[in-house]
């Protein structure tokens, strides 16, 4: 079998803690669509973006989370929270298994820079198995950012979950980067996004090759997929449409990109950008 269903909750949660609305709303998705083997909410919702709620992990939210998978026999991907880690604060999201157990967690290799001051950036990449095949995790930003899905592609993700909190009027962007994440690597995309005061919504869910499944609106919503992992599978060896085939040519390409050897940081063209900040009048 190779069927693994998702559902993306689309949710309007403020600032402050959100945990017995979410508790609410997992609860009534898994009655409604009792097949569901996941649920996935939007980065940052447990609390909201204010650092004053980091916490170490595991956390009393970690644990509250862990109890609901197990208790509602769910995969869990709790958006994620702000983790406090010696004097260092991660965007870090966990991976729960439906007996309730951690089985990873993730810290956002690109924090929103310069707007997401203050949070350090995670440096290691996450993929984990479920009994159909293999998941991968990001968070918002990193959807930008090719060598992250990229990577995990590499490390066999057929799947790519990227809890989102995004309200700005770039989302659009961000939906043709899900359809072109999800084309240039084969693999299914979804990207969770929250409503209200802190998103504009339009989740999308996109196929290997490239076609939206479903694009959400801006109001909360319920997202429940079907993953087939042999559709990923298929385009991966056949090619997308019988077509091209762009994982098996980025790995036969004996190309060595220099821009992957050096320091980008050092790069004399990047360099001449100026420095990372928030626009102001002046420059």
């Amino acid at each position: 079998m190779s069927h693994f269903s998702i559902a993306g909750l689309q949710l309007a949660l403020p600032c402050g803690d959100n945990l017995a609305v979410i508790a609410k709303e997992i609860a009534k998705a898994k009655q409604r669509f009792p097949w569901l083997d996941m649920i996935v909410l939007s980065e940052l919702c447990s609390y909201g973006p204010e650092k004053k709620y980091a916490e170490s992990l595991p956390s009393a939210a970690e644990n509250f989370y862990c109890q609901l998978a197990k208790e509602h026999n769910l995969w869990l991907i709790p958006g994620s929270l702000f983790e406090k880690h010696d004097d260092k604060i991660f965007n870090t999201t966990s991976v729960i298994n439906n007996k309730g157990e951690v089985v990873e967690r993730y810290r956002k290799v690109f924090p929103f820079y310069p707007y997401e001051a203050g949070i350090e950036q995670g440096n290691e990449f996450v993929v984990f198995d479920v009994p159909q095949g293999r998941i991968g995790v990001a968070i918002c930003y990193d959807l930008w950012f090719p060598e992250i899905a990229r990577t995990l592609a590499c490390k066999g993700a057929e799947v790519i979950v990227y809890p989102t909190m995004t309200g700005t009027i770039d989302r659009p962007i961000e939906l043709i980067l899900a359809q072109a994440t999800a084309a240039t690597n084969q693999c299914y995309v979804l990207a969770v996004n929250t409503v209200g005061a802190l998103g504009n919504g339009q989740s999308i869910a996109v196929a290997p090759e490239g076609d939206i499944i479903y694009q959400a609106t801006n109001n909360a919503e319920l997202i429940p997929i079907e993953i087939d992992f042999n559709r990923v599978r298929r385009s991966r060896q056949r090619g997308i449409h019988n077509l091209g085939q762009p994982l098996k040519s980025f790995r036969e390409n004996k190309t060595a990109f220099p821009i992957y050897s050096e320091n980008q940081a050092e790069n004399k063209h990047l360099s001449t950008l100026g420095p990372l900040i928030i626009p102001d009048k002046e420059n």
